[in-house]
Formats: structure tokens, sequence, C-alpha cells
């Protein structure tokens, strides 16, 4: 079974990003911020991350940057609710953009994508 790490400082969004990502048959893990992300990276191994940009004390993209220099191959989706950090250098290294919505379809459908 796949495993994904959900970071995420929203708690609803933890838990549907969990829920919705669970029915489609992967191991899911969540967290509040980039450095429990870090932590987790240090404890298991990820298939993919789906991350947050604006989080408290380090944001996602320095959380992106420390991931990919612990494991450059980890695909990473950035999941956030603004546009802007699509234009942002640092955010070209993830995997996929995907613009937070009610609707999970485009994570669903970027999720499934990546890992096949």
């Amino acid at each position: 079974m796949k495993k994904i790490l959900v970071v995420d400082d929203e708690k609803n969004i933890r838990e549907l990003y969990k829920e919705e990502l669970e029915e489609m048959g992967y191991a899911v893990t969540t967290v509040s911020d980039g450095v429990q992300a870090l932590l987790a990276m240090g404890t298991g191994k990820f298939d993919l991350v789906t991350l947050d940009m604006r989080m408290p004390d380090q944001d996602g993209i320095e959380t992106l940057r420390k991931m990919k220099e612990k494991d450059s191959t980890l695909p990473v989706i950035i999941c956030t609710a603004y546009e802007e950090y699509k234009h942002d250098f640092g955010s070209w290294c993830s995997d996929a953009y995907v613009v937070k919505s009610a609707d999970t379809g485009l994570l669903r459908e970027t999720v499934k994508k990546i890992l096949g």
C-alpha cells in the first residue's frame, strides 16, 4: 500500500484529505507543520506528500526545499489556497500544484496520475 504524508496547518483540511485519500486505498499520515513533516520523513518512507504553503514557523517553500534535500525523488504536490505560489521559483521543484477547494476531484486526479 502506498503511503502519503499530508502536511497542512488546518485540521479540517488534514481530515478531509485523509478521508479522501484513504478511500482511494492509500495509507495516510497527517501532520500540522513543516517541522513535523520532516520528522515524519525521518521515521518512515512516503510515496507522496501533499504540502500546504502558509504554515506557522516554517512555510511550505522552506519545507519543500528541506524535503527535496532529504529525498530528491519524493513527489510533492503543493496544495494551497493561494495561486501566487505557482509563480514562486521555490515551488517549481514540486511535482504538481493544486489550489485548495472543497471539491477534492483535482487532488484525487493528481495523486492518481503521480502514483499510477
